[in-house]
């Protein structure tokens, strides 16, 4: 795989946890689900940031995006 790839899906899955810490909090019980996906997303972004040559910048994330869609779906 490659950090693009990691970058995004560990964004994604951040982005996914949002929901589901909310509601645990609301609920007043421990958000455990939500939690893992942060950690999982966390240190996918980091393997990313850490393992691409140049970095990232936050204006590239959404060309990101679209390259890793474009790779994938066409």
């Amino acid at each position: 795989m490659d950090t693009d790839l990691y970058l995004v899906i560990g964004i994604v899955a951040c982005v996914l946890a949002i929901p589901s810490l909310l509601s645990a909090f609301v609920e007043g019980r421990p958000p455990r689900g939500g939690a893992i996906l942060v950690l999982i997303g966390g240190v996918l972004i980091i393997v990313a940031l850490t393992n691409h040559a140049r970095g990232y910048s936050f204006a590239e994330i959404p060309d990101v995006f679209f390259r890793v869609l474009g790779r994938y779906i066409h």
